[in-house]
């Protein structure tokens, strides 16, 4: 038996992730009691975008995994860029997703009378000093990776004289910029984290989101972020392999709380995820909104979760695609192109299939009676057997879609044609007999003739033809606006490019707007439900927040299939 149990143990955790492995170990050792608590800590200066979405599902995920809690904490330290805009995003993203904090919702700003206390202790134990420098000039001292940094001219200021600038600087004595509070550690070290590393700056212009102006001095990150883990009893700080430098300094911050064999949380890295045809840089995506080159954070070419939410994305497919490529130690470039199919293989199992035609030519059936209208048959999902079906209006004039006929077709054009036949899908074949065009030679109607008992689902429907067509009927046709979106950038690794600015890599055709679309009805009454629709032979779309009872407008969410890497190659 006890052979059995330890058998499924090793099978178990062969299925882990390396970061699952150490807290799996952790948990097994005894390590904290047997606690697990893991945290998400967001900025609150932007909105989240799908590489946080890598974390989040790190974070709430292994919490899950291994029966512990996940904490949600605010990193809310620098009043500059913070706004509660961002928080109330931050929140509903994570729903989103599919996680729950419960109630272990915190924030730095929770622990900072408790933080200045800290900082205080420093001070009168040596270990802090105020600097009047400039950050030009302390980051000028600061050396390089290969020569060690010089002191600061005021490093060795009494602790008495320290305390009494650093409370006058929380006074709000001193301008925003005039002094800082460093720690006292080892400007010859060789990590550059450990030369005296600033612990707290003066921000005096710009009110706390939640504190107000109670606050005149704020902790920086290294200083704030291991003592909240602390603080909260965090057990393994999760972040991305940018921290790994940090971890030494994260780890001696949290000593100072940490009494020798006290419980301690642990630092573990992983990989960032980076996406080709997109950029990941909080500051650059502000940008982008902020000089209009989007339509905001959530707009639908961003890579935001708001972003994704909005073109049609599913939770689960950004989940599944999260778990597809993994974490691990090394840094590396995912293409897209996994994500567009975790997001296809998603919407073909849930989306409902309709008709829209997004480029329409009239097409007149002569010999189907002139005031006939008959309801056919349109299954909802063929993945989906409980999904059902729909009825739809055919009439004798019908919308098809213009690129759907060509007068002088090359070989292999299983479309419309003169003299040709199709099947129009779900009900009739047609034949193409002949053309009405304008002054200019434009055709602006197709004439077709139908064969009666092809009805499909009726027998006798049995006549094979090559080619189907999607279709609406003209006299039940709906309008509608479709915005067609495409990769927001067209260079595949925007972060790379060193001699062009990024804002003039973005494609210029990663929005076109289509006015005129005709739609059934069946998809203008389900689109006020929100559904995800495949609009058949064309794509996948969703139903904008901007529509109206008198304009609908789809977001096209993603293409049947991927023809960008094909065209690339």
């Amino acid at each position: 038996m006890s052979e059995n149990i330890n058998n499924c143990e090793e099978s178990e955790k062969k299925g882990l992730n390396f970061v699952e492995q150490i807290v799996y170990n952790d948990l097994q050792e005894g390590k904290n009691g047997g606690r697990l608590n893991t945290r998400f800590p967001p900025e609150p200066n932007g909105y989240l975008h799908i590489g946080h979405a890598k974390a989040i599902c790190m974070d709430f995920g292994v919490a899950e995994k291994f029966g512990g809690t996940c904490n949600l904490r605010f990193d809310d330290t620098n009043p500059v860029k913070e706004d509660v805009e961002y928080v109330d995003a931050i929140r509903e993203d994570i729903h989103w997703l599919g996680f729950d904090w419960g109630d272990r919702e915190y924030y730095a700003s929770d622990y900072f009378p408790q933080l200045f206390d800290l900082a205080v202790r420093m001070i009168k134990e040596g270990k802090a000093y105020v600097d009047d420098q400039t950050s030009e000039q302390i980051a000028a001292q600061k050396g390089t990776p290969t020569q060690p940094g010089q002191n600061s001219p005021y490093r060795d200021r009494t602790p008495e004289e320290n305390l009494d600038l650093f409370m006058r600087m929380n006074a709000g004595e001193f301008p925003d910029g005039a002094r800082v509070l460093r720690a006292k550690i080892d400007m010859a070290s060789d990590n550059m984290h450990f030369r005296d590393p600033v612990m707290y700056r003066i921000i005096t212009k710009y009110p706390h989101h939640r504190t107000g102006t109670q606050w005149k001095v704020y902790p920086m990150y290294d200083f704030a972020h291991g003592q909240s883990d602390f603080f909260e009893g965090v057990t393994h700080s999760i972040c991305t392999l940018e921290f790994v430098p940090h971890r030494p300094l994260y780890e001696y911050f949290a000593k100072e709380l940490a009494g020798e064999g006290d419980y301690c949380p642990r630092q573990i890295e992983f990989n960032r995820l980076n996406l080709t045809y997109t950029v990941m840089s909080k500051r650059k995506l502000l940008q982008l909104v902020q000089e209009g080159h989007v339509a905001g954070w959530d707009d639908p070419r961003m890579p935001t979760i708001s972003g994704m939410r909005r073109r049609g994305y599913t939770p689960e497919s950004i989940r599944n695609f999260i778990d597809t490529i993994g974490y691990t130690k090394y840094e590396a470039l995912n293409s897209v192109s996994l994500l567009e199919h975790a997001v296809r293989n998603d919407l073909n199992r849930v989306a409902t299939r309709v008709m829209a035609v997004v480029n329409p030519v009239k097409l007149v059936i002569t010999n189907y009676p002139e005031d006939k209208v008959e309801q056919v048959c349109m299954e909802n999902n063929p993945e989906d057997p409980e999904s059902g079906v729909h009825q739809m209006p055919f009439s004798r004039e019908i919308y098809i879609e213009r690129d759907d006929f060509m007068e002088n077709p090359p070989k292999k054009f299983f479309r419309l044609a003169p003299g040709g036949e199709v099947r129009l899908k779900g009900a009739y074949i047609i034949k193409c007999e002949d053309t009405v065009k304008d002054a200019d030679g434009n055709i602006i109607e197709i004439r077709c003739t139908y064969d009666p008992d092809t009805l499909s689902g009726m027998p006798g429907s049995m006549r094979k033809v090559k080619g189907t067509l999607h279709w609406v009927s003209a006299q039940h046709a709906v309008d509608a606006t479709v915005r067609m979106y495409d990769r927001l950038f067209n260079v595949e690794n925007p972060a790379a490019e060193t001699e062009r600015d990024f804002r003039e890599l973005l494609n210029p055709d990663s929005m076109k707007v289509v006015e005129g679309v005709k739609i059934e009805p069946y998809l203008a009454e389900m689109a006020k439900e929100g559904a995800k629709f495949q609009f058949q032979r064309v794509g996948y779309f969703t139903p904008d927040k901007d529509s109206t009872d008198g304009n609908l407008i789809f977001n096209r969410t993603i293409a049947l299939k991927d023809t960008w890497e094909k065209i690339n190659k």
